[in-house]
């Protein structure tokens, strides 16, 4: 049995609420908890000890979040400088195994990297750090200096603006750590150049996770009539025009998203085949003459943020696939996302076969995609595999 460090505040939890940690899973919610021990901080460390007061792990706590424990590691060792450069190392380390080339990638994917709460996007040069836990957030200065010893890129620059920061009871927080952005900034992927905005743009100005998507969609766009919905910078709908897509058009609610798909369009000689517009896709959907489009694209924000919104968000989902399924003509490719974790992939196919049926379709599943490598799903914690991208053909 490990000895308890009874210099390091603790967490008890309740008889059987060990099993999920067991299991591989990292959170530890305050229903799990039967008793404090010390006086932990928010932000700092605390041991997770089970009923009978025997060492499980030890995480970050935070007293004002649902995730009251973030766990960092199974050993009584110090949670510092060296555990992180030791985690980043070896994050860095798999995605140099696993992919070609790092230098667009996500290089640290919380928790499955073992770094609950921190997300660190590679974008050539820069590096853009979300720290979601207030635990992280107080270690953003020594991150920030290890990512660019370790990655060697010359900006690491904070994106701390989501909703989950409220949840954590911080602030929103963003600028750089370390370095300048540099203006303009252009990153290439797929033969590619794509202009990002790190400041204003979404998310760390990117969406990484769909990238080798893009090119999964440039595959079958030649000849096609391409429809990019909820296109962001347009990743989709240029792969697909690069592709040898007869026209690719693209919508998003965005202006700024819009303006990025457009100067990346003419960055790489796309303008003449694609047009982007500025709307609300469930309002376009509905005027869109059937056959106008031989391949449409749904790659939607996440409807569903919490399990309370997923039966709203199953709705908004079925809708905007229904109304695809009947504008595309017999033998038109359909490729439908979500990123929304509680629309797991049961619910999001039983979504699709209502969405079918109503609609009076025939619909066969080519490929059912995800996301890439360096977003790696840690066995035991669910909520790291979120991405669902389904590939259909529609009769």
């Amino acid at each position: 049995m490990k000895p308890v460090d009874r210099s390091v505040p603790a967490v008890r939890l309740a008889p059987g609420k060990d099993q999920r940690l067991k299991d591989g899973h990292l959170w530890i919610r305050p229903n799990d908890i039967q008793e404090e021990v010390g006086k932990p901080e928010s932000g700092g460390v605390v041991d997770v000890l089970d009923f009978r007061g025997r060492f499980l792990a030890r995480g970050h706590y935070n007293e004002a979040s649902k995730l009251r424990v973030r766990l960092l590691t199974y050993e009584r060792e110090p949670v510092d400088e060296a555990l992180f450069r030791t985690r980043i190392a070896r994050a860095l380390e798999m995605r140099q195994r696993v992919l070609e080339d790092v230098g667009l990638c996500r290089v640290v994917y919380g928790e499955s990297d073992l770094l609950p709460g921190l997300v660190v996007d590679r974008l050539g040069d820069v590096a853009v750090m979300q720290t979601m836990s207030l635990g992280m957030d107080r270690q953003k200065k020594v991150l920030a200096e290890l990512l660019a010893e370790l990655l060697g890129v010359k900006a690491v620059y904070e994106r701390n603006d989501g909703a989950v920061r409220r949840l954590e009871g911080m602030e929103e927080s963003t600028g750089p750590l370390v370095g300048a952005v540099p203006e303009p900034f252009v990153v290439t992927w797929g033969g590619l150049s794509f202009p990002v905005d790190v400041v204003s743009g979404q998310k760390t100005g990117i969406f990484l996770d769909q990238r080798e998507n893009h090119l999964a969609v440039r595959r079958l766009a030649k000849g096609r009539r391409v429809l990019d919905a909820f296109c962001y910078g347009g990743g989709f709908g240029l792969q697909a025009a690069a592709g040898g897509a007869a026209h690719v058009v693209g919508i998003d609610a965005s202006a700024l998203a819009v303006e990025l798909a457009r100067k990346a369009a003419e960055a790489n000689g796309l303008t003449g085949r694609t047009e982007w517009q500025e709307g609300n896709v469930f309002d376009v959907l509905r005027t869109i003459e059937p056959g106008s489009f031989d391949l449409v694209v749904l790659d939607p924000p996440a409807f569903a943020r919490n399990r309370k919104a997923l039966p709203g968000a199953y709705r908004g989902y079925k809708e905007i696939n229904l109304r695809a399924m009947k504008l595309l003509p017999p033998g038109g490719i359909l490729v439908t996302c979500s990123c929304s974790y509680h629309m797991t992939r049961d619910l999001f196919g039983q979504m699709l076969v209502e969405a079918a049926r109503d609609a009076r379709r025939s619909v066969r599943v080519l490929e059912e995609r995800g996301a890439p490598a360096d977003h790696p799903v840690l066995l035991g914690h669910p909520e790291t595999a979120y991405l669902k991208c389904v590939v259909a053909e529609v009769y």
